[in-house]
């Protein structure tokens, strides 16, 4: 049985700010994220992590790097680009409210439609995209540590997305679950090497002691 820590990375000043932050933006990770990452990997720091991947963007590698530095196992730290969030485009670092306004279809859709969302007018990529490029990298994670611990640390809309389709949530209703919340952890195992997983725990944020607002979660 692998069981999979998914982990978003600490909150940033655009997180803050109601900006979406993409593969393709990065703005620095708030002085209370290193806190909040810290009080994660002390939350974890006796399981016996056999791996952790990250995306290569920076918020997401300094975030894992940071939770390494409190596990007892320290396990090695591997970027694998599938991992990155969503490609956003001309939304990038754009208020929401802005882009509500330039574009309200893509905005609500992206929200609250994945199976309408038509990112073509924006440049980005769909819901499918994401979960097309990030379902291979866990296969292979999931085949590389079949019986062992792995953390995968990434990103809001992507872990969202991907985390959802590998618990057999259709299209249109992979955002009904909620958002996932900066420095959380989602828990998924398997125990057919892949073949299906099933929900452990969604979003998990005790361990930082704070109450969540709209800017955490995603």
């Amino acid at each position: 049985m692998i069981k999979l820590y998914f982990v978003r990375h600490g909150k940033t000043e655009w997180n803050l700010e109601s900006r979406y932050q993409g593969a393709g933006g990065d703005s620095p990770l708030l002085a209370q994220s290193y806190t909040e990452m810290d009080l994660l990997g002390k939350h974890f720091q006796k399981t016996d992590f056999a791996h952790i991947y990250s995306s290569p963007i920076k918020r997401a590698r300094v975030t894992a790097a940071r939770i390494d530095r409190k596990l007892k196992s320290h396990p090695d730290i591997s970027l694998l680009s599938r991992l990155e969030e969503f490609h956003l485009g001309k939304m990038e670092g754009q208020k929401f409210a802005d882009v509500e306004q330039a574009y309200p279809e893509e905005f609500e859709d992206f929200r609250n439609h994945p199976d309408l969302y038509d990112p073509k007018a924006i440049g980005g990529e769909s819901y499918l995209d994401v979960i097309n490029r990030m379902t291979p990298a866990i296969t292979s994670i999931v085949k590389a540590y079949p019986d062992q611990n792995v953390m995968i640390v990434s990103h809001g809309a992507a872990l969202n997305a991907e985390i959802n389709a590998l618990l057999g949530v259709g299209l249109p209703n992979l955002r009904k679950r909620g958002g996932l919340a900066n420095t959380s952890t989602t828990i998924l195992e398997s125990t057919d090497e892949g073949q299906s997983y099933q929900l452990i725990d969604w979003n998990d944020t005790s361990y930082l002691n704070k109450k969540l607002d709209p800017t955490d979660l995603v």
